[in-house]
């Protein structure tokens, strides 16, 4: 960071001062006696004759004949051709040659400035060609100019440079600019002062600013001291602090500058009510909601800032701004109540959303949705969803209410009718469901999250496999109680490249068929995944995947409820649900029991990634996961990375390919495998 110059002060004679008056006129020169003698008497110039008259009268010219031209009308000005006459163009061999130069630094590297001015310099981003030596010179003179400004901010403050020009020998045509720096003594900071401020104030900022007696006087030290004061008295209880200009008075003889630092700390203060302002879309009711803090606790703009953040993550703000307001009131231990002002300017509450993949074995699937933000206010959310696949087709609605009564708390009630047609099985499905949980966003990434619900279904099924002789369709009603609990250390949500994951998913669930009698039984499926960065731009990823199902027998199960694998978000290489067990026809049966492994290299340049990936997998009907019989599907892929998460495709292919499966698997879809 390029420090303070330091430019003298030139003085200037006052107005009314002898210094600033004009100076006097010389007298009027006075006359010359000899040339006054020499000049003939005026009285004896005598006026020039009268003309004589013409003799002859002169005629008078005929008149001057019309010209057509001048009488025709003038064209009117649309048919007048306005393009510019075409330029000659010099040929590039006629171009003036353009002259190369190198520079020599000398005197930077050993204070550690060279790479600095390297990256700033005039003489470097010029690419080190000029096109005359006038145009070289300039760029040398701001470089000149750059260094000393480098050295002052370094506390070089008697540091100075110069630049030479000289061609090389035997090479006239080429330049080497040489640029010598001078730094001189290095000042150091003598005594520090805080001023203007009580005592405790002024001790949060000496501890705030961070700088000691005797160290170099470096201007990116200072300033990020300054700002770090600026940042603490606010968060220590003084919403109203504002820091003063600097003062640095240098010895040049000690080479020892006095630094001082004046601050206005105003009243310490504790949160007071809120207000509102401006186009009010939450009343201070449900503001208080989504605050972390109580009225009557010390002021930090840590929490301030946190409820600006709550506010901007709900998505229904085009702006907003939360600022501390004084009222003027003092408390019984003698600080201030300071309110919180919120001002509000309404967004778009409306949103249509779309997205599509692909996958071998699932055919084409196209989301879409409609969303009102606030239809049912504050923050109560309706969206209408729509799936149309190649083999999947729903429609769907659902009421969400965002920070339902507590912050991070969302209730969630929806309904949806389905139809699928998987190589699986068959189904045509009703849902009823509802939840409260807790879960993440970009702007609020959390570590733990959970969610408790129900769901209640009816479900026509059939399976396609030919373990039922008659394959008879069934009618399932199936009420559940799906727990999740997770918990996240990754660094991301949409595209982590450090930390892990654990998510766990209990469902309880109870099942009658056709009438018949209850079944009840367990759905559990635990998720791990974890990411670890080699560089910069190379991330190792690696997931893992257990489930089970225990408390009834695979074929008392409905089949839409047991366990598959295969596919873009399982093992890839394969089909949907191709994996595990299968008829003599080769249909997917399901199973029991899950197991799943995955390890990928991300790779990424620019905004684009290449992701070689290995995946494992195995679906048994066992309720107890194994390893026993897993197969493996290994492929490549890419991503283009936006700002809403990456785009993928992947292809891949099975290792050790049995007769009927898919030599080449392919997947488009957005986000990371996992």
């Amino acid at each position: 960071m390029l420090g303070w110059a330091v430019a003298p002060v030139w003085a200037s004679p006052q107005a009314g001062t002898p210094a600033a008056q004009a100076p006097a006129l010389p007298p009027p020169p006075t006359g010359d006696p000899q040339f006054d003698k020499a000049l003939p008497p005026l009285d004896q110039i005598q006026p020039p004759p009268e003309p004589e008259p013409s003799l002859a009268p002169v005629a008078s010219p005929a008149p001057i004949a019309a010209e057509p031209e001048l009488a025709a009308p003038l064209p009117p000005l649309s048919a007048t051709d306005t393009t510019p006459p075409v330029d000659v163009q010099v040929k590039d061999s006629e171009k003036a040659p353009a002259i190369p130069y190198r520079v020599v630094i000398k005197g930077l590297a050993e204070i550690d400035l060279e790479d600095e001015f390297r990256s700033l310099s005039a003489l470097f981003q010029g690419g080190r060609r000029g096109a005359n030596a006038a145009q070289i010179g300039a760029r040398a003179d701001e470089d000149v100019k750059l260094i000393e400004r480098l050295l002052q901010s370094e506390g070089f403050y008697d540091g100075i440079a110069t630049a030479s020009i000289n061609t090389l020998p035997n090479q006239e045509n080429r330049l080497t600019v040489t640029l010598v720096a001078t730094p001189g003594p290095r000042y150091a900071l003598g005594s520090i002062a805080i001023t203007g401020a009580a005592p405790e104030p002024t001790a949060i900022a000496r501890q705030a600013l961070k700088l000691d007696t005797g160290a170099p006087i470096v201007a990116a030290a200072i300033e990020a001291g300054e700002g770090r004061v600026a940042i603490r008295l606010p968060e220590q209880g003084y919403p109203f602090a504002t820091v003063g200009e600097r003062d640095i008075v240098l010895d040049e003889d000690t080479h020892v500058g006095d630094y001082t630092l004046p601050i206005v700390a105003g009243p310490k203060g504790r949160f007071g009510n809120i207000q509102v302002a401006g186009d009010p879309i939450f009343s201070p009711r449900h503001i208080r909601v989504l605050r972390r803090f109580k009225e009557g606790d010390p002021y930090d703009s840590r929490k301030t800032d946190d409820l600006r953040r709550a506010l901007i993550a709900t998505s229904l703000f085009s702006t907003v701004a939360v600022e501390p307001v004084r009222t003027g009131e003092t408390l019984a231990d003698g600080t201030e109540r300071v309110d919180l002002l919120v001002r509000q300017s309404k967004g778009r509450w409306r949103q249509l959303a779309a997205q599509a993949g692909y996958g071998t074995g699932e055919g084409v699937k196209v989301q879409g949705s409609w969303t009102h933000r606030n239809l049912f206010p504050p923050e109560g959310a309706l969206t209408l969803n729509l799936i149309a696949g190649t083999l999947e087709q729903s429609l769907g609605a659902q009421f969400r209410r965002s920070n339902a009564g507590q912050r991070d708390r969302v209730l969630a009630i929806g309904t949806s009718v389905a139809r699928q047609r998987f190589q699986a099985f068959q189904a045509d499905t009703i849902q009823l469901n509802a939840s409260l949980s807790r879960a993440s966003t970009p702007i609020f990434q959390k570590r733990w999250t959970w969610s408790i619900g129900t769901e209640l279904l009816a479900s026509r099924e059939r399976p396609n496999a030919d373990i039922d002789p008659n394959r008879a369709r069934r009618t399932y009603f199936i009420g559940a109680l799906p727990l999740q609990l997770g918990y996240d250390r990754s660094n991301s949500l949409l595209d982590p490249t450090r930390g892990f994951r654990i998510n766990t998913r209990l469902s309880p669930e109870v099942q009658q068929v056709s009438g018949g009698p209850f079944d009840t039984y367990g759905r559990l499926l635990i998720d791990i995944s974890g990411y670890y960065p080699v560089s910069g731009s190379f991330t190792i990823a690696g997931r893992s995947r257990v489930g089970s199902i225990i408390g009834a027998a695979r074929d008392a199960i409905a089949p839409s409820r047991r366990y598959y694998a295969g596919g873009g978000g399982s093992v890839r290489g394969y089909g949907f649900q191709q994996l595990g067990p299968k008829d003599a026809q080769g249909d997917p049966v399901g199973g029991r029991s899950v197991t799943e492994f995955a390890i990928e290299g991300r790779y990424r340049f620019g905004n684009f990634g290449i992701v070689p990936f290995i995946d494992a997998g195995q679906v048994s009907e066992s309720s107890v996961p194994t390893l026993s019989g897993l197969r493996f599907g290994a492929g490549i892929g890419g991503r283009y990375y936006t700002n809403f998460g990456p785009l993928r495709i992947d292809v891949a292919t099975p290792i050790g390919r049995r007769r009927g499966e898919t030599a080449v698997a392919l997947y488009l879809s957005i986000g990371q495998a996992f």
